[in-house]
């Protein structure tokens, strides 16, 4: 970190600087563990969930990505008692530790064609592991460079600490692309994505040796030597209404919010432009890099003005912008990467009328469900698998047929899986794309989109941990910033990919699952105004 990055009245003392840099490493590389099996999600649904139909492997896949989130908030409680009891620093090795040799594992797995279910059931053993851990290190990182930082410049130092989710995410996405070019496409999905975890061992050992250079927090320090540490961190931080209420108005009017954005504007983005839009990975993977290396600094920066003008204005701004826009700015981003299919849902429009009661919905959770017993379903069926959008609407009486119209053109799907093959050939007819023209990508376009969305997650993202850190006292702070933190970023975004793709399969609207974190946000605006106090004056060394 350069003196230029910081104000002029108070340069970065050499301890300071070697606190941010050791911390923000460490975290960045805990990250990058994290986040490649989001990146992979749709070459890990090929290799161990084959098993399945191909909407449900891929659903699965997003599941298993979310299971890693599950357990961040039982990682915050587990952690976050043994950060205020014994240190910091001491913590937050064990869970890098930890988060490296469960990702390193992942690179070894044998796929399902090996050894059956058990490979996604290891799998999901390694995620949980993550999950544990990362759920102990952000509370440990943000807290202990929070309370390294003078108090007129928290925002700043710990903006450092949230940019490293995101150059993780960076990092993860170079090591993908540069795989993925050495070795070719096919045999990146053969073999080659194994790569990008078994290098994390390196990353691991680097790290590792950085932090242990680091010495405990003061403020931990002095409570140490004067004997005032908690004794009972959990009881003491939700035990107690005036503390546990604290942990509600974060978690409802900051994190909630801010997870959704986070998680829309860098994972759901990625997932919708190479599942949806059908862009191949690896453009996929460059134009969000392109967009995350141009909006990567306003972290620096919106963390720099909440020193200046407070945490809740900025925070709270973002989630009503991503309220009021995702929708736009979705269908602009669909109309910049598959032109293709964004004119022919205006020119055939595709629909589907059924009876309602013959119509599943379509994700089979045991993989063992046949959608061909109505014609409802088989249209339906091929529909969700191809990734084309389409309207439901009701018949009163028409038996177990359904009828498709393509535009002017009017299919009758009967039970039984023959008929499916009529809907391929009369969306091609249609003008409908088997996947994104690389030609027609304005790619300059979806750049632009897609750094808009980074930069509405560098505002709720930036100030969040100086927000939480100032929330709460000294002798519970580790155990009671992290628990709001992972339940709304494990729970309220980590699950968002899967729910958002579940609620497009049922309804057949690529944009319907944009309301999940449009809800979220403008519940955590309401909420926020209320209750959420302003924190930035606050000293927090007691």
């Amino acid at each position: 970190m350069s003196e230029a990055a910081l104000p002029k009245h108070h340069a970065a003392t050499q301890s300071e600087r070697k606190v941010i840099l050791a911390s923000s490493l460490g975290t960045v590389f805990e990250w990058y563990d994290f986040y490649l099996y989001g990146l992979l999600a749709t070459v890990i649904s090929a290799q161990f969930f084959s098993g399945v139909n191909e909407t449900t492997g891929f659903i699965f896949a997003l599941a298993a990505f979310a299971a890693g989130f599950a357990v961040r908030p039982f990682g915050a409680l587990v952690f976050g008692r043994i950060g205020d009891l014994v240190g910091r620093k001491n913590t937050f090795l064990v869970t890098m530790g930890l988060m490296g040799l469960s990702t390193f594992v992942v690179g070894l797995l044998p796929s399902y064609a090996a050894i059956g279910v058990a490979a996604p059931v290891l799998l999901i053993v390694m995620r949980l592991i993550q999950g544990l851990a990362l759920g102990g290190e952000y509370g440990g990182a943000a807290t202990y460079v929070a309370e390294h930082a003078p108090n007129e410049k928290r925002g700043l130092y710990t903006s450092f600490i949230q940019t490293t989710a995101t150059l993780g995410l960076f990092a993860a996405l170079l090591v993908v692309i540069g795989t993925r070019m050495l070795v070719g496409e096919e045999a990146f999905k053969d073999w080659g994505w194994r790569v990008p975890f078994l290098v994390s061992i390196l990353l691991l050992a680097v790290s590792m040796w950085i932090r242990m250079q680091l010495a405990e927090s003061p403020v931990f320090q002095k409570m140490k030597d004067e004997g005032t540490t908690s004794k009972a961190p959990l009881t003491e931080a939700f035990g107690q209404w005036r503390n546990g209420r604290w942990v509600l108005i974060a978690l409802l009017g900051a994190v909630a919010g801010q997870a959704v954005v986070w998680y829309t504007g860098q994972f759901y983005a990625l997932f919708f432009l190479e599942k949806t839009l059908k862009v191949d990975g690896a453009t996929a993977n460059i134009l969000i890099a392109i967009a995350l290396a141009i909006g990567t600094p306003f972290f620096i920066f919106f963390g720099w003005l909440s020193d200046r003008i407070g945490r809740k204005p900025i925070v709270l701004v973002g989630c009503a912008l991503a309220a009021l826009t995702y929708f736009p700015a979705f269908h602009a981003l669909s109309e910049a990467a598959n032109p293709a299919l964004t004119e022919a849902q205006a020119r055939a429009p595709v629909t589907v009328s059924a009876v309602p009661e013959t119509c599943s919905f379509q994700f089979d959770p045991v993989g063992k469900q046949k959608f061909d017993q109505t014609g409802c379903d088989i249209a339906k069926s091929a529909l969700a698998k191809a990734g084309i959008p389409y309207s439901s609407v009701e018949l009163a009486d028409a038996g177990t047929q359904a009828v498709v119209k393509i535009g002017a053109e009017e299919l009758v799907i009967h039970p039984g899986a023959e008929d499916i093959a009529k809907i391929g050939p009369a969306l091609e007819q249609a003008g409908y794309p088997g996947k994104a023209d690389p030609a027609r990508i304005d790619k300059p376009r979806v750049v632009m989109i897609l750094t808009y969305l980074v930069l509405l997650v560098t505002m709720v993202y930036g100030p969040i941990a100086a927000l939480l850190v100032e929330l709460f006292p000294s002798r519970i702070r580790y155990t009671s910033m992290s628990l709001p933190y992972h339940i709304g970023n494990g729970w309220f975004g980590g699950f968002l990919p899967t729910t958002a793709f579940a609620m497009v399969a049922a309804t057949g609207d690529i944009y319907y699952g944009l309301w999940y974190p449009i809800v979220v946000a403008a519940a955590t605006v309401v909420i926020g105004l209320l209750f959420l106090p302003e924190t930035f004056r606050r000293n927090i060394d007691q």
